[in-house]
């Protein structure tokens, strides 16, 4: 029985520890890499986009053109 009991108390304890550990980890990982990636991901689609402009010297997706000129194009009646 008293084995038992010992069993219990240091999974007890090692439930406690980890939960402290978990709560008193400040680490922010995560939100300012993802925000990076993004970011950088848009400024080279961005960048490889400008390119194919100057390239083709044409418009290389006419939908999005022509959603685009629609949108500022908007008259508000």
């Amino acid at each position: 029985m008293r084995k038992l009991f010992n069993t219990i108390r240091d999974k007890a304890n090692a439930a406690v520890i980890s939960a402290k550990t978990f709560i008193a980890n400040k680490k922010a990982e995560g939100y300012v890499d993802s925000g990076v990636k993004i970011l950088i991901a848009v400024v080279i689609g961005a960048l490889l986009l400008a390119g194919l402009y100057a390239l083709f010297n044409t418009t290389i997706m006419p939908t999005v053109t022509s959603k685009v000129q629609g949108l500022f194009n908007y008259s508000g009646k």
